[in-house]
């Protein structure tokens, strides 16, 4: 039997934004999840490979350097599928998910979205409304909570599309040598910065990166379509701070 059930819909100062479960029919109506904004899909829960390999990619590279647990941060919840994969690794200590919609806080803590009971009930695990860009670029505040200027072992960011293509034009000043630097300054010795990417790699991101990181990796993830019978990929960008 085919679903379609508009979970939510709330008009935002960046638009308007909507959760929608739905089966499909040409998948033998398995349930998909997914966030539109202004008509525009923001993510599905069909598609979401890169997210969890966001989590996955940037802790694995940092798990041999640290003795003790991780503090981390991950800007942007989306369906929660980056917050979820860090949560599967036992050296962590606190994760903060920062996110600028009230709405997508709310489906977590109502339990719209399959991962809402994951995040929520995990002690490690607090949901932040806040501006990820503005504490990131920021020159007097941080990460922390009763520690303004603390430090995070790694901060996995996954809310633009890609570096050059972004949700909110006030976010293009993050994606520049100044912005970079002052997210790296929060950011242990050792620790890491990942970054998910629905384009391919770019090289001219890439040279941006290294002006700022000690080391920078770019990752082609791949993953099936079955709508194009073929695979598509993301990117996601990891940029090192040396011990």
């Amino acid at each position: 039997m085919h679903i379609f059930e508009e979970l939510d819909y709330q008009e935002t100062p960046l638009g308007e934004i909507s959760l929608r479960k739905r089966s499909e029919p040409r998948l033998d109506d398995i349930i998909i999840y997914e966030v539109k904004m202004n008509e525009e899909f923001l993510m599905s829960s069909l598609f979401v490979e890169a997210e969890l390999q966001l989590a996955h990619l940037a802790l694995a590279a940092i798990a041999d350097v640290f003795t003790e647990q991780l503090n981390v941060v991950v800007g942007g919840l989306g369906l929660g599928y980056t917050a979820a994969a860090a949560l599967e690794y036992t050296s962590l200590a606190s994760l903060k998910v920062i996110d600028v919609m009230p709405a997508v806080i709310d489906w977590h803590r109502r339990g719209l979205v399959p991962m809402g009971e994951k995040l929520t009930g995990d002690s490690r695990c607090e949901l932040v409304l806040a501006d990820f860009f503005a504490l990131a670029t920021s020159d007097t505040e941080g990460f922390g909570a009763a520690n303004q200027d603390q430090k995070v072992h790694a901060v996995l960011l996954d809310i633009d599309h890609s570096p050059s293509f972004w949700l909110n034009e006030g976010n293009g000043a993050f994606y520049t040598e100044q912005g970079l630097q002052s997210l790296a300054d929060k950011i242990l010795p050792g620790g890491v910065f990942g970054l998910w990417s629905d384009e391919k790699p770019d090289d001219r991101f890439v040279q941006l990166l290294e002006k700022v990181f000690s080391s920078v990796e770019s990752h082609i993830v791949t993953f099936p379509n079955p709508y194009t019978q073929k695979e598509s990929t993301n990117t996601v960008y990891l940029g090192f701070i040396n011990l």
